[in-house]
């Protein structure tokens, strides 16, 4: 997680530049016949540099977690070779481990006088936890690595029909089943290290679903009064505030107070959102932003399924809260 939060706002830059590249250059504003223009030159600052260097801040900030300062380097340069390798995310992650495990265990094995010890974590470290990083990415795992994901990234782009539905499924409730917890992060996790392999629809999923649950919230708390208390109907209206800036958490505090009843009712829209969300081909090219995306040309396409999706999770989240939840008190 320490690699994903480290890598989330290269996405959130790259992503965004590239969706105003097509807003001011048109569809094919990265092609060679543009160079130039602003939308070429955002393009260039989105996926040549932005996107760059997704996969070694991913690498080099997981080796940061397990070994501290002395494996960024090892880690992201490590990244680089799986980024060149064509092994993408996957091969970042792997990078990152192995160089994070690699530094540590020499930072405890190797011992040096007291005098030659600050040579360790400038020198030593990085030096002899690139090589094996290295070589472990170029001569044994970049090839398997970089196939897996291509296998991956095939399945993913030609998911259709129920196969996409079913995925959808998985992945929305995932995002309302602990709201923000170890489970809602995981299938955030992946689906924003897919954008990097160019595959949008994941996180599209992601976001409809986990903007889902307190939006459900609040919409229950006008369509269903006599269900909650003063002070909870008061939250309500910060609960859509939350939502609609995708933040999931808003809807812990309903969910805390009745957890039996409510949170199959948020999975259960959530589950629905994701699922509509890929069925219909939702694609999102950045990894937040809530409702504040929609107004930018292509960071999310298209929108009309985007606002489908999301408006039915919210309604049945919200109608399965009614029903469930017994009257307040």
């Amino acid at each position: 997680m320490t690699g994903v939060s480290f890598m989330l706002p290269f996405v959130v830059a790259g992503g965004l530049l590239i969706a105003l590249a097509f807003a001011f250059g048109g569809i094919d504003a990265m092609s060679a016949a543009n160079t130039g223009s602003l939308g070429f030159a955002l393009g260039e600052i989105g996926a040549k540099a932005a996107f760059a260097l997704i996969v070694p801040a991913l690498a080099g900030y997981i080796a940061f977690s397990i070994a501290d300062r002395p494996g960024i380097a090892p880690g992201m340069i490590g990244g680089m070779l799986a980024a060149n390798l064509n092994a993408g995310f996957l091969g970042g992650i792997v990078a990152g481990f192995i160089a994070g495990y690699t530094v540590s265990f020499l930072s405890r094995s190797i011992r040096l006088p007291k005098t030659l010890e600050g040579l360790k974590p400038v020198l030593i470290l990085p030096l002899i936890g690139t090589l094996v990083t290295g070589l472990l990415m170029v001569y044994v795992v970049g090839v398997p690595v970089a196939a897996l994901l291509a296998a991956l990234t095939g399945w993913l782009k030609g998911m259709q029909g129920t196969s996409a539905l079913v995925l959808g499924l998985i992945l929305g409730g995932m995002m309302a089943l602990d709201m923000g917890g170890p489970i809602n992060k995981a299938a955030y996790a992946s689906s924003a290290a897919l954008i990097s392999s160019g595959i949008y629809t994941p996180m599209a999923a992601v976001m409809l679903a986990g903007m889902t649950p307190p939006l459900g919230i609040a919409l229950a708390t006008r369509l269903f009064p006599g269900r909650f208390s003063a002070q909870e109907r008061e939250a309500g209206t910060a609960a859509a505030v939350l939502g609609a800036a995708f933040i999931t958490e808003g809807a812990i505090p309903f969910a805390a107070a009745d957890p039996l009843r409510v949170i199959p009712a948020l999975v259960a829209g959530s589950a629905v959102a994701g699922a509509l969300s890929m069925t219909l081909g939702v694609a999102l090219r950045v990894p937040h932003g809530g409702l504040f995306v929609l107004p930018i040309p292509n960071a999310i396409t298209p929108v009309l399924g985007a606002v489908v999706a999301l408006a039915v999770g919210t309604v049945i989240t919200a109608v399965l809260v009614g029903l469930l939840k017994r009257r307040a008190g």
